[in-house]
């Protein structure tokens, strides 16, 4: 017979190495769409609604950044967990793949701007989540190398961000933002990608070896409701804003005429 302990090791191991998820990252995930759909219901009283919120600086525009600080925090972690778990066995190409899907859902987003007449997303968060998850590549396994990487990154960035810079489309990835060009949703590789890499950074030390074992294998009952959000983040990111919207115009909050 195998001894109890054991059993237990060898469960936690074959959890590890499989495509079992992960509650906590699933949980944060979540906490993460609850707060985008927060910030989101405040920026469409501001644009279609006509309130007196200043949903683009201050304490909302803050509030945003700490969202996609999240969300990109959570990337590299999810990436840092696939490569320890050898689920990565495609090598480049699946990396490449699911980048450029997800940068397709980008550009659909692009059109959707584009065809109400919204404003410009020309580099927004999937944009960058997926350029992100290519770019990721070579930086999969390391440690305190990505962290300070990461940094470096982002201290570059803030300081590209501090000269407003204005130039050609082609650098809008690198934080540089054509003159007159109005961006809701406007994340570059600079600063925003040392976020993904100080993610890369946090997984491998905290799962590069496998769950760490003082974590709990079953999640509390206060971070249930927010495993299905963090399961199903990316469908909920494509569709929970028209379906905002048209609630809201639908009950009379907000006219949909202003834009």
């Amino acid at each position: 017979m195998i001894p109890r302990q054991a059993e237990g090791e060898r469960a936690k191991e074959r959890a590890t190495k499989s495509g079992s998820r992960f509650w906590e990252v699933d949980a944060a995930r979540g906490v993460a769409i609850l707060m985008m759909v927060v910030y989101h219901f405040t920026y469409d009283l501001y644009a279609f609604g006509g309130y007196e919120v200043d949903a683009v600086s201050g304490f909302w525009a803050r509030f945003a950044d700490a969202t996609a600080s999240l969300f990109l925090l959570l990337v590299g972690v999810s990436l840092a967990i696939t490569a320890a778990r050898g689920d990565g066995r495609g090598g480049f190409r699946l990396y490449l793949l699911r980048g450029l899907k997800i940068f397709g859902y980008g550009m659909l987003l692009t059109a959707v701007f584009l065809v109400f007449g919204m404003g410009i997303v020309a580099f927004g968060i999937l944009h960058l989540i997926g350029v992100s998850i290519i770019l990721a590549y070579p930086f999969l396994k390391l440690r305190f190398t990505n962290l300070f990487l990461g940094v470096t990154v982002f201290a570059i960035g803030l300081y590209v961000q501090a000269g407003d810079p204005t130039g050609s489309p082609w650098l809008l990835p690198f934080g540089v933002v054509p003159e007159g060009w109005l961006m809701p949703d406007y994340r570059p590789l600079l600063p925003w990608f040392g976020i993904v890499l100080i993610g890369l950074f946090l997984g491998n030390v905290v799962y590069g070896r496998g769950r760490p074992a003082s974590f709990l294998v079953r999640s509390p009952a206060v971070a249930r409701p927010l495993l299905p959000l963090g399961r199903n983040s990316l469908p909920i990111y494509l569709v929970h804003q028209p379906l905002l919207v048209a609630l809201l115009a639908a009950l009379g909050v907000v006219d949909l005429n202003l834009f």
